[in-house]
């Protein structure tokens, strides 16, 4: 009996495929091809947070170069905020100046000269501690951006090139020009002028 319940090895069929093996093998190639795209995947991944970190920085670059911007242009603001009053009060600086230099040497309006000169000069003071001062013009080479020459004028005291007279005073509010000075330029001694022209 037991030999009929068990067939011979000749009986047997022939298994060609075992699935244990077959298993085994198709699990190998799964996790060869899934460590495959694992490396592809976090190659991708490595360069896309190689790439969200440089455009963090610039972001952080870009942010610190606008803080700096806004510091320098809040400053700035603060710095001339006087601007628009020192250039009102400028003509009426110019009138006082001008109010005493016609009244001249007259003794009978010396009281006046006198208030005259204080109120200009309280004026000048005010205008100082605030950071404007006048322009120093009078003899000084000519500059353009800071003289505004109406005229030249030949002159034997004043090389030429430098201011020979300053008809209005200028202005500068800490470093940056309120009003340039007009100036009349000197060409030089009349006689050297005459020399180069023959």
């Amino acid at each position: 009996m037991s030999n009929e319940s068990s067939p011979s090895p000749e009986e047997k069929p022939l298994n060609v495929f075992d699935s244990d093996a077959l298993q085994e093998d198709v699990g190998a190639l799964d996790e060869a091809l899934a460590d495959d795209s694992l490396d592809g995947e976090a190659n991708k991944l490595r360069n896309d947070l190689a790439g969200a970190e440089r455009r963090i920085l610039l972001a952080q670059a870009d942010m610190e170069n606008l803080r700096k911007r806004m510091r320098r242009e809040v400053e700035d603001t603060v710095k001339y905020a006087d601007v628009p009053l020192i250039t009102d009060l400028l003509p009426v600086i110019d009138n006082l100046n001008r109010a005493l230099d016609s009244a001249g040497q007259s003794q009978e309006a010396a009281g006046i000269v006198t208030g005259v000169k204080m109120v200009a000069q309280s004026m000048l003071d005010v205008l100082a501690r605030r950071g404007c001062k006048t322009i120093e013009a009078l003899g000084q080479p000519f500059d353009p951006n800071r003289h505004d020459a109406i005229l030249q004028q030949p002159s034997d005291e004043v090389p030429s090139g430098h201011v020979l007279m300053v008809t209005q005073s200028g202005y500068q509010l800490h470093d940056r020009v309120i009003r340039p000075a007009q100036v009349i330029v000197s060409t030089g001694s009349p006689a050297a002028a005459e020399g180069e022209s023959s």
